[in-house]
């Protein structure tokens, strides 16, 4: 397993659980990875209607987790502080609420629970919140705190035999059409399946039959003092968030195309800000905890590369998850083991990596 990240640990955690000996390289350390970066929001519904591949996918991910959250809490007696109490999309402008009213309809027709707020519904609900047209309102969707899921899923992983190595591995090595292993910084590890899982280091890895499609896209993030006394909540708007994770109000997140620069910038904090105001204006003065960035692995089309590489036998693919890794993590390792168990599944088809047909 090349990455012991979201993705990484949760393929390992689903290939150990089949019995199989997994070795786990991670790179290591703590900047710029997408999970140590992540909000945590579980929310597949807060922006899907019937353009968006991945609402199915997405929806069974995060009722996945309360299965595994449970069981991992169980295992290795870490709460990964799943959360699902609902998240609020709301509109600013009437235009925006007839958009999401749209969403609304569409899915209660496919049977989703999705509701309409009118504005004195989100006023009462929310009376923090700057007065808005509506919200589309996703009761079931929620959050986790995605640095004890990576741990959780890590040392269940470690109890069910497998083996973590920070090493950062460099090329993997096949023999023509067959995969031999990889080697590293240090090292050389035999393996007759190898799954590239790097996030967004992926492309990076040296010998791919392939050119992945998957680039490192910044978020910035900053986390103000939740206000005491006030009911814990997720407010999604477009693009930017408030969360309420613990003690804190995090809010989120830019999306920019730096390349690997995983910095905070006063532009980037500004862009926060600005959002966090239109919404919370009282929130948006309070005095700044910290902030941090994250590189998020994304592919042209916003889904994910889960399956095998068809030119070398052995070699699979789980990464490019954007900014759906926290989501995805614990339902991807359960759809890799399978594929690599030899089963087929539809969904190969729609994450397989031959959907780029350039990247060559």
């Amino acid at each position: 397993m090349v990455g012991g990240g979201a993705i990484g640990a949760a393929c390992a955690r689903e290939l150990a659980l089949t019995g199989r000996r997994v070795l786990v390289l991670d790179a290591g350390g703590n900047v710029g990875q997408a999970w140590r970066a992540a909000g945590g929001m579980l929310a597949p519904q807060i922006e899907a209607d019937a353009t968006d591949p991945l609402l199915k996918f997405g929806v069974e991910a995060r009722d996945h987790y309360s299965v595994l959250a449970p069981g991992l809490r169980d295992t290795t007696g870490i709460d990964i502080g799943l959360w699902q109490e609902g998240i609020a999309r709301v509109a600013v402008e009437p235009a925006d609420a007839e958009v999401l009213r749209a969403k609304v309809a569409w899915q209660r027709e496919q049977g989703y629970r999705c509701e309409w707020l009118a504005g004195a519904e989100v006023h009462r609900r929310w009376p923090w919140l700057s007065p808005v047209a509506g919200a589309l309102w996703a009761p079931s969707d929620g959050a986790l705190d995605p640095i004890r899921l990576v741990e959780a899923l890590r040392q269940d992983a470690v109890r069910l035999g497998a083996t973590l190595i920070t090493d950062r591995v460099t090329h993997i090595e096949r023999q023509g059409d067959l995969i031999r292993g990889v080697s590293s910084e240090v090292d050389h590890y035999a393996a007759p399946e190898v799954v590239i899982a790097a996030g967004a280091w992926s492309p990076l890895i040296q010998g791919l039959p392939r050119s992945l499609p998957v680039e490192p896209v910044r978020g910035q993030m900053a986390a103000l003092r939740w206000p005491p006394g006030v009911p814990p909540a997720i407010i999604y708007q477009k693009e930017s968030y408030i969360l309420a994770r613990g003690s804190e109000a995090v809010l989120g997140s830019t999306m920019e195309r730096v390349g690997f620069q995983p910095d905070v910038t006063p532009a980037g904090l500004a862009q926060i800000f600005s959002a966090t105001g239109l919404l919370a204006p009282a929130l948006a003065r309070s005095k700044i905890q910290r902030s941090w960035a994250g590189l998020r692995p994304m592919t042209p089309d916003a889904l994910p590369i889960i399956g095998r590489e068809p030119e070398v036998r052995g070699l699979w693919y789980a990464t490019g998850h954007g900014r759906n890794g926290i989501l995805l993590a614990g339902l991807t390792g359960k759809l890799l083991a399978k594929l690599i168990d030899g089963a087929d599944s539809a969904r190969e088809l729609l994450f397989a990596v031959e959907r780029f047909r350039d990247a060559k």
